[in-house]
């Protein structure tokens, strides 16, 4: 009797110890706010917020966001559409508060129509919110499928398509047929790449095909995806769909999925027929995965938006910096000159070169980190989403549910941070860092590459060794020179309004190896 009137003594000041703890952190909580305030930002309308003025300027939102965040000098601002915050940064100090110091409250992401649909209701890795299907998607690629073991085990496939880029320019120069789309070729590669990866097969050659319907369709949902939904913000009028995205996003997907459907669903029935007992891709891998009571881990739908996420993950950010690197090249003649001096000296010109030289090509993979640098495939990162409240910068309060963008724009030409930012300069990236290995990912957050934190990309060493093959096989194998009459200046300009709008870069090639090296 007296041992159970001690026990509810002991509960009952338990339950007043926590009472006071938390009457005392919500007393904390409202001081910090009192003295911490909104990030500035332009003045909102009642229910709507700032969608008035985004909408009727006439460059795109991203455009509108970085001019209004010059003219008020600041490098976190705060736009309110409908009732979400939304949080644009341009300074790396803050970005490293948000996805560093407090990156477990900023971890989430956004529910939005794109990312929906794309990732087949929030089956994936990348787009989901918090919570157990992203901590089980995650896991999968971090221990199964991204893995160094894995890496190495698929190295053959990567080195398949490589041979294979270079057999198809030397194909186009022999018939006489010099120029090439840039941007085809890294596009198809990327995607050739990945589903040699995935599938064991590739759907199309690079160059005699004109067009890869799946990866056109693929970079039409890259564009879309997060993009700016007036739906998003003001739900009640997603039904009539006033910006058109759902309708294109969902045109895209059908032909994005169209050969991904077919070939899950067929490997999927030669593994129930036993005609097949070891794994030789990633499809295989994802199939067989069993959890702890023996049973199938993924379902179809799991696997398909699984595959889905990957190819969308792989082909833009490398086609992209490839196609960069080599347009500012083209403008700067020197600095290709310098990059074929490197891959003459560690390569040579009596092999092609291979995946085991990309460690020492530290002047290749500079010229892909200021094309990141310089030119990022989007404006922004994947939207961040705060669970909680939260002080950043030690004045700005950041409430629960705010969208946080870095703008990949705003870090990678903040002038406090890079001199001479919107100038090509790969050497300045040529610093003692990493043993002395130029990487692409910067943990300061001076640019963004590869996302980073607990939301940071699994496949950051395939997509790194994926842009350095890329660029090194065109630079090592071929002479690169423009058209007659033509230059780069068009492409840049055009980068100015829209990132996925640009026009592509055309160049002639000519093979610059013994034609023994040209099978």
């Amino acid at each position: 009797m007296i041992f159970f009137k001690i026990s509810n003594l002991v509960d009952l000041l338990w339950r007043i110890f926590i009472f006071i703890v938390l009457k005392i952190t919500n007393i904390w909580n409202s001081i910090i706010r009192k003295t911490s305030s909104l990030p500035p930002g332009p003045k909102s309308w009642p229910i709507i917020g700032s969608f008035p003025q985004m909408l009727l300027n006439k460059e795109p939102p991203f455009h509108w966001i970085h001019k209004m965040m010059e003219e008020m000098n600041t490098e976190i601002a705060c736009i309110r559409l409908g009732t979400i915050h939304v949080i644009p940064i341009t300074s790396p100090e803050l970005a490293c508060e948000f996805l560093h110091t407090h990156d477990s409250i900023f971890s989430s992401r956004p529910i939005c129509m794109s990312a929906s649909l794309i990732s087949n209701g929030y089956l994936t890795s990348v787009f989901v919110p918090m919570g157990d299907q992203w901590m089980k998607m995650r896991r999968i690629l971090t221990s199964h499928v991204l893995t160094p073991i894995s890496f190495h085990w698929l190295r053959g496939k990567r080195d398949e398509e490589a041979d294979n880029l270079h057999r198809s320019i030397y194909n186009q120069c022999k018939n006489h047929q010099s120029v090439i789309n840039l941007r085809n070729l890294t596009r198809y590669y990327c995607g050739n790449v990945i589903r040699n990866m995935i599938f064991s097969k590739r759907l199309f050659d690079i160059i005699e095909k004109d067009r890869d319907e799946q990866v056109d369709a693929l970079f039409t949902l890259l564009k879309y995806l997060h993009a700016l939904s007036i739906s998003d913000y003001l739900p009640w009028l997603s039904v009539f769909d006033l910006d058109g995205h759902k309708k294109i996003i969902k045109k895209a997907y059908v032909t994005a999925t169209k050969h991904i459907d077919v070939e899950v669903d067929q490997r999927i029935q030669i593994w129930k027929d036993g005609n097949k007992t070891m794994e030789e891709d990633i499809l295989d891998i994802l199939i067989t995965l069993k959890d702890t009571n023996g049973n199938t881990l993924l379902s179809v739908k799991e696997i398909k938006a699984q595959v889905m996420e990957l190819m969308l993950a792989t082909v833009d950010n490398p086609s992209n910096a490839v196609e960069w690197a080599l347009a500012e090249m083209l403008n700067q003649p020197k600095l290709m000159q310098k990059a074929i001096k490197e891959l003459n000296t560690v390569v040579g010109i009596n092999r092609l070169v291979q995946e085991s030289d990309t460690p020492r090509l530290n002047y290749v993979k500079a010229c892909i980190r200021e094309a990141f640098r310089l030119h990022p495939i989007a404006p922004f990162n994947v939207p961040h989403v705060s669970i909680s409240d939260a002080i950043i910068g030690e004045k700005y309060f950041i409430p629960k549910g705010s969208r946080v963008l870095l703008s990949r724009h705003g870090l990678g030409r903040n002038p406090r941070v890079w001199e001479d930012p919107l100038k090509f300069k790969p050497e300045r990236h040529l610093i003692k860092e990493s043993g002395g290995e130029v990487v692409f990912t910067d943990s300061k957050l001076r640019l963004l590459s590869f996302s980073t934190g607990r939301r940071g990309c699994p496949g950051v060493k395939l997509g790194s060794t994926i842009t350095t093959m890329l660029l090194a096989r065109l630079l090592h194998g071929f002479a690169w020179s423009l058209p007659p009459n033509s230059s780069c200046n068009d492409l840049i300009e055009s980068s100015k309004t829209d990132p996925f709008d640009t026009l592509p870069l055309l160049a002639k090639a000519k093979p610059r190896l013994a034609k023994v090296m040209y099978p």
